[in-house]
């Protein structure tokens, strides 16, 4: 059922309306919602961007990105509906002239809806306009209106700690943490939020999840793709600034913090926070200690020829930049303590696979015949979060035969065969809960400045410490050896899906 904010009547504001984003993403999400009944009666979209079209240029556009990029067929008047009160305001984002525009546009709707209205804003735009963009809106009054009016941020937030600091120090002198939306859309998709059903929706799992069963956790993302014309971009994050601060990060929270009293925003957001406060933070004479980096070469994938990372275009020649990033995080807390987390991501690697692997301590095998024991293997849970979406769970049974012979077996969970086949994307997801006003799923400043602590002394070793073994592995491996002997350390290896 929905909620009273869900249906009031809401304008949709998107900075960076001619960008990739919303072309690929918030459009196309935008449909799916009018196509499950789930946007407001009353809903008006108006796009504010900076390229050099008009509205019906901007509407075709638009248009081929949700045929392309659309879960589902597009509709010819269902996309009418969704873009009968679709507006478009050109311009530069410096111009205080945009600004009034865009407060007309928002009085125009008021005065449809003089009652009770919502203001979403969403910033799908660079992060250097986050804080000028909120500043040159603080003027109109819809922005007071704090219970209505909602912000939503992309990542990143901020490029280090001191920049995440800067940044929420800006836009909280306008907004109030209540209106603050700052995405990650991973904790959209459907087997991240089935994590938390899992965990504390079946009681049988709850008294194994801790020290004393689980010997490590492993969280990777791993892509098959490179750069994808992003290397300017790239080439001033890196792997770990690009995904493990956040997205990596919030994964790690779902999968560590301790059990809700309540399903309340704050309530699940301080329990994440708890995570990330208790992540032990290295100084960075021990960086090197717990961590691995990577840069790939030239090669081959398949019969695609990869050139190296430092030629690809918009990358500096010398660019010390990781393209793989690899940690092991230690949670200093009763429950997880001496259970190493490893955490890793890379480009251009072997396999497209987002997973979490939890990996219970060995039973004894002391009661069974030798010859049973040869095939033992530790219980093993898999989450796949992309491109597959199931949950496995892998344990000890009995060959068929005379004989006392023990194998692994598998038990699986599919979301596509179980529950639908046309799952929902993230964004879609994540939009219709800022039409609730339902903050879950999204980072508390707090949480955004935690993270950032976590990884603020890697990236400082790292840029202060030019990596002379640069590039290390090869396009299709599975990154760089000094990622295996990081856990190798701990008598560990890497679960490769």
């Amino acid at each position: 059922m929905k909620n009273e904010n869900a249906t009031a009547p809401t304008i949709f504001l998107i900075f960076g309306a001619t960008g990739d984003l919303t072309y690929r993403k918030l459009m196309p999400a935008l449909y799916n919602l009018i196509l499950d009944d789930m946007l407001p009666e009353s809903f008006s979209v108006v796009g504010i961007g900076r390229s050099d079209m008009n509205k019906e240029q901007l509407m075709t556009k638009l248009k081929e990105g949700a045929v392309s990029f659309s879960r589902r067929p597009v509709d010819d008047e269902k996309w009418t509906l969704l873009c009968k009160n679709f507006g478009f305001i050109n311009g530069d984002f410096a111009d205080p002239a945009l600004y009034e525009n865009v407060n007309k546009a928002v009085n125009d709707f008021k005065a449809i809806h003089p009652e009770r209205y919502n203001v979403i804003v969403y910033l799908a735009v660079s992060p250097v306009f986050f804080g000028p963009i909120t500043k040159n809106l603080a003027p109109y009054s819809f922005i007071k209106r704090r219970d209505q009016t909602r912000f939503v941020f992309e990542k990143p937030f901020g490029h280090d700690l001191q920049s995440a600091l800067d940044l929420n120090k800006e836009i909280m002198s306008v907004l109030r943490e209540n209106q603050i939306y700052r995405i990650d859309h991973y904790l959209g998709k459907e087997t991240v939020q089935n994590i938390l059903a899992f965990r504390f929706a079946n009681s049988f799992f709850e008294p194994l999840w801790n020290k004393n069963y689980i010997e490590w956790i492993q969280i990777s993302s791993l892509e098959k793709v490179g750069l994808e014309g992003r290397g300017g971009y790239y080439d001033n994050s890196g792997a770990l600034r690009d995904m493990i601060q956040n997205h990596m990060l919030q994964l790690m929270c779902m999968i560590a913090m301790e059990p809700p009293i309540s399903f309340a925003a704050d309530e699940i957001r301080n329990k994440k926070a708890d995570v990330l406060h208790a992540v032990r933070k290295y100084s960075e004479q021990e960086v090197f200690q717990y961590t691995a980096r990577g840069q790939y070469g030239a090669g081959k994938i398949g019969d695609e020829v990869i050139p190296a990372y430092r030629t690809e275009k918009n990358v500096r020649p010398d660019s010390n930049t990781e393209t793989y990033a690899a940690a092991v995080l230690h949670i200093e807390t009763w429950r997880w303590e001496g259970v190493p987390f490893y955490i890793r991501t890379g480009k251009n690697l072997s396999q497209k696979a987002t997973t979490i692997a939890v990996k219970f301590k060995p039973a004894p095998s002391y009661s069974f015949p030798k010859e049973a024991t040869n095939n033992w293997k530790s219980n093993l849970l898999v989450f796949n979060i992309n491109p597959k979406m199931d949950i496995h769970l892998m344990f000890q049974a009995k060959v068929p035969g005379q004989m006392m012979q023990l194998s692994q077996v598998n038990m699986e969970f599919d979301f596509e065969k179980e529950l639908t086949a046309n799952t929902p994307e993230a964004y879609e997801h994540l939009i219709y809960d800022v039409l609730e006003g339902d903050a879950t799923l999204f980072m508390r400043s707090d949480q955004v400045e935690a993270a950032w602590q976590i990884i603020n002394p890697i990236l400082n070793a790292w840029q202060n410490n030019k990596d002379l073994d640069f590039p290390n592995y090869a396009p299709g491996s599975n990154g760089p050896v000094k990622s295996d002997e990081l856990l190798a350390k701990y008598g560990h290896t890497w679960l490769n899906p």
